[in-house]
């Protein structure tokens, strides 16, 4: 078994088929399969299935593949020390909810980048979810997401704790009950998002059936929608704080078992390997140390029964 090898098995479970990974990989798509059966046969297991038209990995593959990340990833890490001299050198993929990434991430990122300007920084958003999953099939070396996750597959650093607060148009009279927006409709983002979660709960609870539950893609968005009074939505109150006066908004508490969500940054073990990977956790954890600093009580945070 070789690095070349494990690139090409790496690159086959990423793209989700040979042919793509061959166009990745520059090279023809006879010589990915070719490359992935030898491995296959050394190794005696089989590591994709075809699954819709699509490579699926196995269950045996992922094993393979979590071995394949830190030996390709600390490959790299020595040879662009031996080549490119002194410093600090690689790529960090991250994952974070959308409003993570707009209020709590930026000046983490600009520190980062100040202290180890050779590592570049890729950054994708999506619903906690979408990226706690991301971060275990390995297409993202760390995620920011509402916790605690409680896997014990990942690791996972409590960071701080948000006041959520449901925002309406801002003529909207007082909210203290759900069934005072009967016929209101919800703006979220897309399924797996925990804001979401939490106004779904609250609304469920009360027995009241929003009139749509309507999906958007980003901050801004909802705000601006809210604000034209197409609907309410539950966002953190560090967002209204940043960006409120460019929207017409009122905020409204919630029930204390739904009001508070929690931050958390999570990360495979076999990652902290990776000299890119360990910087940047060590880079954050210093800035905020671990808790129970948040004095977090979780129990006040359960929906009621």
């Amino acid at each position: 078994m070789n690095l070349a090898e494990l690139r090409v098995f790496r690159a086959v479970h990423e793209c989700g088929g040979v042919s793509q990974a061959a166009q990745r990989l520059h090279c023809v798509q006879s010589n990915v399969t070719a490359r992935l059966k030898q491995l296959e046969m050394r190794l005696g297991v089989q590591l994709f299935i075809r699954k819709n038209r699509r490579m699926e990995i196995t269950a045996r593959g992922r094993v393979l593949l979590a071995y394949a990340e830190r030996l390709i990833g600390l490959a790299d890490e020595a040879e662009q020390v031996m080549t490119g001299g002194a410093g600090q050198q690689g790529l960090l993929r991250l994952g974070s909810m959308e409003t993570t990434a707009a209020v709590r991430l930026p000046a983490i990122l600009s520190g980062f980048h100040q202290q180890y300007p050779k590592i570049a920084m890729q950054l994708t958003t999506g619903p906690t979810r979408e990226t706690v999953e991301r971060v275990r099939e390995y297409d993202l070396d760390i995620g920011f997401v509402s916790g605690p996750v409680g896997a014990l597959d990942l690791q996972e650093h409590l960071l701080w704790q948000e006041k959520l607060v449901l925002i309406t148009e801002r003529n909207h009279p007082p909210v203290k009950r759900a069934s005072q927006l009967v016929n209101r409709s919800i703006l979220a983002f897309r399924n797996g998002c925990a804001y979401r979660q939490r106004v779904e709960n609250w609304f469920s609870a009360e027995g009241v059936t929003p009139d749509a539950l309507l999906e958007f893609g980003s901050t801004q968005a909802i705000l601006g929608c809210v604000s034209a009074g197409m609907g309410v939505a539950v966002l953190p109150q560090s967002i209204l704080d940043q960006q409120s006066n460019q929207f017409s908004v009122a905020t409204h508490a919630l029930p204390s078992w739904c009001a508070t969500a929690v931050t958390a940054m999570i990360w495979r073990p076999s990652n902290i390997d990776i000299q890119a990977v360990r910087l940047f956790i060590e880079h954050v954890t210093t800035q905020f140390l671990s808790e129970p600093a948040l004095a977090i009580d979780f129990q006040s945070l359960r929906r009621p029964a």
